[in-house]
């Protein structure tokens, strides 16, 4: 019997939400943070302060409450950190794996699926998630994981591996610079088909390189969210 593959099962289901539902698509706005747009080469997009303020005021001037974009965008804001960097353009990392939503900290986060806790950890390198949640889920016998990062502590404070949540309920609120990873507020939301062994952490970026196979195996996270690209 064939298998439907993971992708058009999502595209089956109907639109899911990570953020408040109530904030109405009107006051959700598109965000290019790769390295053709032009406006970034003006700023020192090592600094978190910085660019916060290039994503507020980019907020502000449509009249938004969340910015969003990111997936498989080649960014440059991850040199900053040694953890991503490398001089060889092919195994550099820097192909973002995943869709930001930025909105202010401590904003909840929500379930966009029934599914369980397979894991959660601070990953306190320097530009890395911080507080990360790992959800596991199960339609139509595929077994498939959303990855939460840029959380509060607080989110991974009480939580325990199996522990169920059903779609739209509160599962994290949004950290801030100090703990994740010294960033501006959002949330890395992605969508992995094999964790590969890893447990509270799994690549939110990839290198050129690697890029045919974490595509596969990290589909769109827009199948779900079904936003406006």
């Amino acid at each position: 019997m064939h298998r439907e593959s993971l992708e058009a099962v999502l595209k089956s289901l109907p639109k899911a939400y990570v953020l408040e539902p109530a904030i109405p698509e009107s006051e959700f706005v598109p965000l290019d943070l790769s390295q053709s747009n032009s406006e970034l080469a003006a700023l020192d997009v090592s600094s978190s302060e910085i660019l916060e303020a290039y994503i507020n005021d980019h907020k502000q001037k449509h009249q938004a409450t969340v910015a969003y974009g990111g997936y498989l965008e080649t960014r440059n804001i991850y040199r900053r950190s040694r953890y991503f960097k490398n001089a060889n353009p092919q195994t550099e990392r820097n192909i973002h794996l995943g869709l930001d939503l930025w909105l202010a900290e401590e904003s909840p986060v929500y379930a966009p699926l029934n599914g369980e806790v397979h894991s959660f950890q601070n990953n306190t390198n320097y530009g890395d998630y911080g507080p990360t949640i790992i959800l596991k889920h199960r339609i139509e016998n595929i077994e498939f994981y959303t990855l939460y990062g840029h959380l509060s502590l607080a989110s991974i404070q009480g939580l325990s591996v199996g522990q169920q949540f059903q779609q739209g309920a509160q599962i994290a609120t949004l950290g801030d610079a100090t703990v994740n990873g010294d960033y501006a507020p959002h949330l890395h939301f992605q969508i992995i088909k094999d964790l590969q062994g890893l447990v509270g952490d799994y690549p939110g970026v990839c290198s050129k390189m690697d890029l045919a196979f974490y595509k596969s195996n990290c589909p769109d996270p827009n199948l779900l969210l079904r936003l406006k690209m």
